[in-house]
Order: C-alpha cells, then sequence, then structure tokens
C-alpha cells in the first residue's frame, strides 16, 4: 500500500468489520510488530492496542499514539488503574516494552522524546475535548475482550458505543 494512502478504517463511517481494519493497519505499518508473532502473555495487550487503533480511527504517528491511552482510559472498560497494574505485571509489562521498542527501532530514542515534547501542547486542546465528551458514558468498548467485536463493523462499533463524536 502507498505510504500516502488513508486507511480505511480511519474513515470513521467505515463498514469493514474490526478484523478487516486490523489487516489493513498490519499492511500500512510493516514496522509494527504483530501479536501473532508472540507468545500468547505478550500478544494480548498488544493486540487490543492495536485493535484500539483501529476502533478509535488512529494511526501510528505521534499524535495520534498519545491520544489513544486516554481516550483508551475513558471510554473503555481498561481504566488508568488498569494500565498501572499492567505495567507492574511482570508477565505483561514485556509486552509494553515491545511497542516502545518498535518506536525506537523506527525513529531513534531522540524523536521518540522531542516528538512527545512538541507534540503534547498541540494535543492537549483536544484532549480535553474529548474528556468532556466522554463524561456520561452508559457502556464501554471491551478492551482486553474485543473479540466478540472483531466481525462487526467498525461504524456499527462506533456507534454502539458513542465514539462518533470523538473521531476525527
Amino acid at each position: 500500500m502507498s505510504k500516502y494512502h488513508r486507511p480505511l478504517y480511519k474513515d470513521k463511517h467505515s463498514t469493514q468489520t474490526l478484523q478487516q481494519g486490523l489487516n489493513e493497519y498490519y499492511a500500512v505499518n510493516p514496522n509494527v510488530t504483530n501479536p501473532q508473532e508472540l507468545l500468547p502473555e505478550f500478544a494480548r495487550i498488544l493486540l487490543a492496542h492495536d485493535a484500539s487503533h483501529v476502533i478509535y480511527g488512529c494511526d501510528t504517528g505521534m499524535y495520534d499514539e498519545l491520544k489513544l491511552l486516554p481516550l483508551i482510559w475513558w471510554t473503555s472498560d481498561y481504566k488508568f488503574r488498569d494500565h498501572l497494574q499492567t505495567l507492574k505485571d511482570p508477565t505483561i509489562s514485556p509486552a509494553i516494552r515491545i511497542m516502545y521498542d518498535d518506536l525506537i527501532k523506527q525513529h531513534g530514542v531522540l524523536w521518540l522524546y522531542s516528538s512527545i515534547f512538541l507534540t503534547l501542547p498541540q494535543l492537549v486542546p483536544e484532549l480535553t475535548q474529548m474528556w468532556f465528551k466522554s463524561r456520561q458514558r452508559k457502556s464501554y468498548v471491551p478492551f482486553l475482550n474485543f473479540e466478540p467485536l472483531l466481525e462487526r463493523s467498525l461504524l456499527d462499533i462506533r456507534q454502539e458505543f458513542d465514539l462518533l463524536p470523538l473521531i476525527e
């Protein structure tokens, strides 16, 4: 696929299934470690993270990477406290390190930290709006147990969990 092709899963009204979106995500991001090539205990959190990229229509640029975690915490059943526990879990935390290693391998350490520093001020207004929009949530996206969503359309998932106002 062309580097300049906008993936279909990024279209907020995409009717492709979550599985099709994941397939496209891996096709347009060959530098991302495919969780299916890892041990199951590592793969689970990575696959959930990648599925979140597709569900929320986020790419792998720094802006969307920094936006994704708060979106997950505010709109899914995976909260900040869960994230902190995951970081401490000796079985799962190495998988999180793989995500950071992928970014460093692709761009370098200097790029990683300087882009975080430069991107955060641009992102804060959008994060503030998303926080207000996500307050009175009645249903939450399943994060680690997303498999039942794989054959559903992204539009259907985004409508069910009221995600359309949060996607560009």
